[in-house]
């Protein structure tokens, strides 16, 4: 479903401007845009790192599981993913909001991007970047961290299995979820970590 939301964000607006060939959005779309891209962005960080912690206490402490992963435990640890997740999101959006922009801004992207939006900007920007290595890096960087710890000790208890089959069985378990956390970081890396990558209008909309 957060996948969905997440894709559902962008590319209906895309489509629509690739088939009208008209590739203009208004300022408020444009917020519109991140505001709901940064939310189900960072929301599908949180719940991928609570995703993690589900599968260490699964492995690493099974007896101790139910008491645990309990439904209540787990309501509130849904519902505070999306309480942040939303507040980040929020926090960008707003502090766009103080930017002020020159007349007929081009994006070199397929769509309004946070980073992007904010190098458009005429005025000065020091608040929004710092927003953004601040709660985007509480969003993004911070569940990042709580995913390696918990699959670094998922992998010493499962290399203290005994049998073969006990040790595939615990990392058929965690394949798929990790896949997905490779996916979605990889491409976080990719696109705003790369050194190489300048974010220029032939790239970004290449």
């Amino acid at each position: 479903f957060i996948d969905i939301c997440f894709t559902s964000s962008t590319v209906p607006k895309m489509l629509v401007n690739h088939i009208s060939g008209n590739k203009a959005i208004s300022y408020s779309g444009c917020l519109t845009q991140v505001f709901f891209f940064s939310w189900f962005a960072g929301l599908d960080s949180i719940i991928l790192a609570s995703m993690a912690y589900d599968r260490y206490v699964a492995i690493c402490a099974p007896l101790h599981y139910t008491m645990i992963m309990t439904p209540k435990f787990c309501a509130h640890l849904v519902a505070v993913c999306w309480f942040w997740a939303c507040i980040d999101a929020l926090i960008h959006t707003v502090s766009l909001t103080r930017l002020s922009f020159c007349d007929h801004n081009e994006i070199p992207h397929f769509f309004c991007d946070l980073s992007v939006v904010i190098r458009l900007a005429c005025s000065d920007t020091f608040f929004n970047d710092l927003m953004v290595y601040i709660v985007g890096g509480l969003t993004a960087v911070m569940p990042f961290i709580g995913i390696l710890i918990s699959y670094t000790r998922i992998f010493v208890a499962v290399l203290r299995i005994p049998s073969a089959h006990g040790k595939q069985k615990a990392f058929n378990t965690c394949g798929s979820h990790l896949a997905v956390v490779c996916l979605f970081y990889g491409t976080i890396i990719g696109v705003y970590f790369n050194p190489t990558s300048t974010h220029t209008a032939q790239k970004d909309t290449a």
